[in-house]
């Protein structure tokens, strides 16, 4: 075989390994089947040839072309070549989905529509979902009015630090926790001890007042009563023969000229010692020697 042959076959062999690798590498499997789909999007929000197609978590295929329409601004046409054992429902969707360090997924959003199908070469409609990067910057605002209360905070605890009361009030609140530790081992020695001495106190005052209700129960209150009523009759009836004109008592009550007689005789015994003490020798007579004349 001549030089020239080989150097040609050669050549010819290395063009299509280039052209398989190209392929390959561009994800395309020259040796299956595929078939080809279309997607319309607003904004292909960086997606590139080649990138993988998902369904499911599961790759299907490969983006094979990208085809921007310039007579219609705001409208990408993105073909895809999926593995021809993909049976896309009507009622399916697409979504781009943004990576946090850039980059893009197509993810194919299968409808459970098991009667009619897409056919290859027709168009299928895609969904604009907002990735983690568009999601991070809707959430700034309320990011950053935590970050100002978190600033307001960290000014208001640097304020506090640096208050030369500080110390006094830590040393204060150290004596106060220590006073109550105190207060607690105290309140928790008269619970042991003197509480339950006061318990057995009042066990034993009501056990006495049990006794006494008892022994009180065991009385003849009713003897005793009817010999109570017969005391204050025979009261009563002392009295009225106290008072009664017909007795000694009453008279000497109710009789003036008794009373009268009764106080004449005590003026005439005074008037009487009065006397013996003024001139006792009218009364009296001896003598140590004899009597004289």
């Amino acid at each position: 075989m001549k030089k020239e042959v080989k150097i040609g076959i050669t050549g010819i062999i290395a063009l299509v390994v280039l052209f398989l690798g190209i392929n390959f590498l561009k994800g395309k499997n020259l040796f299956s089947s595929t078939s080809t789909y279309y997607i319309k999007f607003a904004n292909a929000k960086g997606l590139s040839k080649s990138s993988n197609v998902y369904a499911d978590g599961y790759n299907v295929g490969v983006v094979s072309d990208i085809i921007y329409d310039y007579d219609h601004p705001g409208s990408v046409l993105v073909e895809i070549s999926a593995n021809k054992n993909l049976r896309i429902p009507k009622g399916s969707s697409a979504k781009l989905d943004e990576a946090v360090l850039g980059g893009c997924t197509l993810n194919m959003l299968l409808a459970t529509n098991l009667t009619d199908a897409y056919h290859p070469g027709d168009t299928i409609e895609g969904s604009d979902s907002q990735g983690m990067m568009a999601k991070a910057a809707s959430m700034m605002p309320q990011v950053e009015a935590v970050v100002a209360k978190v600033d307001t905070l960290i000014s208001t605890l640097n304020k506090l630090t640096s208050d030369p009361n500080l110390p006094l009030i830590i040393q204060n609140a150290e004596l106060i926790t220590e006073n109550l530790n105190k207060s607690t081992q105290e309140l928790n020695n008269l619970l042991q001890n003197n509480v339950p001495q006061l318990t057995n106190t009042f066990n034993q005052v009501g056990e006495n007042a049990i006794t006494l209700t008892n022994r009180l129960n065991d009385l003849n209150l009713q003897a005793t009563l009817d010999s109570v009523n017969t005391t204050i009759s025979s009261v009563h009836q002392m009295m009225n023969q106290i008072q009664s004109p017909q007795g000694s008592l009453g008279l000497l009550m109710k009789d003036p000229s008794l009373y009268n007689n009764l106080n004449h005789t005590v003026q005439s015994a005074d008037s009487l010692v009065t006397d013996l003490k003024a001139h006792p020798k009218r009364y009296v007579h001896f003598s140590v020697f004899g009597k004289k004349n």
